[in-house]
C-alpha cells in the first residue's frame, strides 16, 4: 500500500513535547531492552564517524536516553569529557558511567540547553529530533554550542516510518495514532537556516519484523515511541477499534508469517564553520575536500 506524505502534516499530526516527554520518562527502565531500532541506528551513525577528522575535547549527546550512546562515545573518545542531555531525568538516572572518558549529566530541552556557546566540537544526537516540536529551535540551539570546525552528526525519522501502522489505523477512524516525522529535505532545509555549514542529509529505508503487531505496539511503548501526536484520542482505544486495527495490518504479513515495520531512517551531518575549500555542485550537493576526511585509524 503506498504511503500518502501529504498527509503527515495535517492538523493535530505533530507531536506533543509534554506527552513525549512523559512517554520517555515512563519508559527510562524499559528502554534499553526494547531500543532495537535506536541502536542500530546509533550503531550505523557512530561508524559515520570513522571518516570524520576530529579529536574532540567535548563531545555533546543531546537526548542521550539512559546512555547507551554516551557509553560508545566515552570509548571512542576516552580523552574527551562527554556531556550527556536529556529532558528526561528519569532517563539521565539510568546513565552509567563508561569505562572511558568523564561524563557529566545534564538535565535540558534541546531547544533551550543550559549551556554557554561555544560548548563543544562534537554534538552527537542519535533520534531525538523526531519528538521535537520545533526543528529550526533546536538547530539554532546547535549552531549556538557547536565551536568552528566542530561537527553535528544525527539520525532522524522520515514519513514513511510506521506507514504500515498509520495505514492500519486509517481503516478505523481519522485520528492521528503516529505522529508526523519531518521529511528529509525540510531537515536540510532547517540545518541551512540555522547558519549550520556544509549540511549534507541522506536516508536509507529498513525493515523491521515482528510475530504481530501487538510486539510491535508493546515495544513502541516500552522504549517511549508511541503515539504522541498533539491531536491523538485521548484515552485508550477500545478491544473493537485495536481489533479492526489488527485486522487491517494483516495485508502486511510476509510469507514468513511476520508482519513488517518501516523505518525511514535519515542521517544527517554539518559543520559549524564552512570547510575551507568546499563548494556548492551545479546540482545544488556540496563537494568537500578530502583533506576534511580521514578514517581513524585503531
Amino acid at each position: 500500500m503506498a504511503s500518502d506524505r501529504s498527509q503527515y502534516h495535517a492538523a493535530g499530526a505533530q507531536p506533543d513535547p509534554l506527552q513525549a516527554r512523559r512517554r520517555f520518562s515512563g519508559a527510562a527502565r524499559s528502554y534499553a531492552g526494547a531500543a532495537v531500532v535506536q541502536r542500530e541506528l546509533g550503531r550505523r551513525l557512530m561508524q559515520r564517524l570513522d571518516v570524520v577528522k576530529l579529536e574532540p575535547q567535548r563531545v555533546l549527546e543531546v537526548g542521550c536516553g539512559p546512555g547507551i550512546g554516551t557509553a560508545e562515545l566515552g570509548k571512542r573518545y576516552p580523552k574527551a569529557r562527554i556531556l550527556a542531555l536529556d529532558y528526561s531525568e528519569a532517563m539521565l538516572s539510568e546513565v552509567r558511567a563508561p569505562r572511558f572518558g568523564r561524563v557529566r549529566r545534564i538535565a535540558g530541552d534541546a531547544a533551550s540547553m543550559p549551556l554557554a556557546d561555544d560548548a563543544a566540537d562534537l554534538i552527537f544526537s542519535n533520534l531525538m529530533l523526531p519528538w521535537c516540536s520545533d526543528l529550526g529551535a533546536v538547530f539554532r540551539e546547535f549552531q549556538r554550542l557547536l565551536r568552528p570546525e566542530g561537527v553535528l552528526m544525527f539520525t532522524t525519522l522520515g514519513p514513511d516510518t510506521l506507514k504500515e501502522l498509520r495505514a492500519a489505523w486509517g481503516q478505523v477512524d481519522d485520528a492521528p495514532h503516529v505522529h508526523a516525522f519531518e521529511d528529509m529535505h525540510n531537515v536540510g532545509d532547517a540545518l541551512v537556516r540555522a547558519r549550520l555549514a556544509d549540511p549534507v542529509m541522506d536516508m536509507e529505508f529498513l525493515t523491521v519484523t515482528y510475530d504481530s503487531v501487538t510486539a510491535l505496539m508493546r515495544e513502541l511503548k516500552a522504549c517511549g515511541g508511541s503515539n504522541v501526536a498533539a491531536g491523538r484520542r485521548r484515552g485508550l482505544a477500545g478491544k473493537h477499534a485495536l481489533a479492526r486495527m489488527r485486522a487491517a495490518y494483516e495485508a502486511y504479513r510476509g510469507p514468513d508469517g511476520r508482519v513488517p515495520a518501516t523505518v525511514e531512517a535519515v542521517y544527517g551531518h554539518a559543520w559549524g564553520t564552512a570547510a575551507p575549500g568546499s563548494f556548492h555542485s551545479e546540482d545544488g550537493s556540496v563537494v568537500v575536500p578530502l583533506s576534511r576526511l580521514r578514517r581513524r585509524s585503531g
